[in-house]
């Protein structure tokens, strides 16, 4: 069981097998001393991320894309800076998807005519206050997806701290049309979060990675699993309905969308 410094994990018991795996991850990470800042319970920062970010930037994919999702988290800050630099679109969600928007557009153009430094724009708190709020409506299609991970396979099973933001995010953007199934999906993990096909087993509305990046190497998956065509609505939790103030117009909007079809 998934246990944190405060005691039980925030998600513990949505799903018994990635709790055991999340909680064997967060603690290797910890007794390898490769983690930076808490591990438990958070998608986790490591030693190695800018390296890992290096290598996941060189790909052909990442390089073409000019509009660009990335997580939140703090492992992710040199992909986001990197993103910044290379003057690509970052679209970054709201952490946890707690205010009545999901995302922030961060604009490079827009932060140096501000005069923001893209060091400060690439942080979780930098991004929330320089960053344009957005609906999943008004997105663009994306060209690449980053996500967060605290355990993934080589074939592109992964699992996140357990809350199920990534899944649904990216069942909203299938829904809407943001991206297909051609879309890279990526993310950069310490090469000590890359366990055995069996520990990780994915689900129907599970979306898989197309890529992974650690400090020692590039993972292309060639993933077999299937990505789901949408929102798996029978899965919502009623406490993500409570605690995620857009979701039940997302919907709406998403339903209405098929009924013009």
């Amino acid at each position: 069981m998934a246990r944190n410094a405060e005691g039980q994990s925030r998600w513990v018991g949505r799903n018994s097998a990635k709790d055991i795996v999340r909680a064997d991850v967060w603690r290797a990470l910890i007794d390898l001393g490769v983690n930076i800042g808490p591990s438990f319970d958070h998608i986790p920062n490591f030693v190695g991320a800018d390296m890992a970010a290096k290598r996941l930037c060189d790909l052909d994919e990442w390089k073409r894309a000019r509009i660009v999702k990335c997580n939140p988290d703090p492992p992710q800050i040199p992909l986001r800076l990197r993103a910044l630099y290379d003057g690509k679109l970052l679209f970054a969600p709201v952490p946890y998807l707690t205010k009545g928007f999901p995302y922030l557009k961060i604009d490079p153009d827009r932060l140096a005519a501000k005069s923001v430094d893209f060091e400060t724009a690439a942080t979780s708190q930098g991004f929330l206050m320089h960053g344009e709020p957005i609906a999943f409506e008004d997105m663009p299609a994306l060209d690449f997806c980053v996500v967060g991970c605290v355990a993934v396979t080589r074939r592109g099973g992964r699992t996140g701290k357990g809350a199920g933001f990534a899944d649904l995010e990216q069942g909203i953007f299938r829904e809407l049309g943001k991206v297909t199934d051609k879309t890279p999906i990526a993310t950069c993990v310490h090469s000590s979060q890359v366990v055995a096909e069996e520990r990780v087993v994915m689900e129907g509305h599970d979306s898989a990675l197309n890529f992974i990046a650690t400090e020692l190497e590039l993972i292309d998956t060639q993933t077999p699993y299937p990505q789901p065509a949408g929102v798996a609505w029978e899965k919502i939790r009623p406490d993500q309905f409570a605690d995620i103030p857009f979701l039940h117009s997302v919907r709406a909007a998403i339903e209405a969308r098929k009924g013009a079809r």
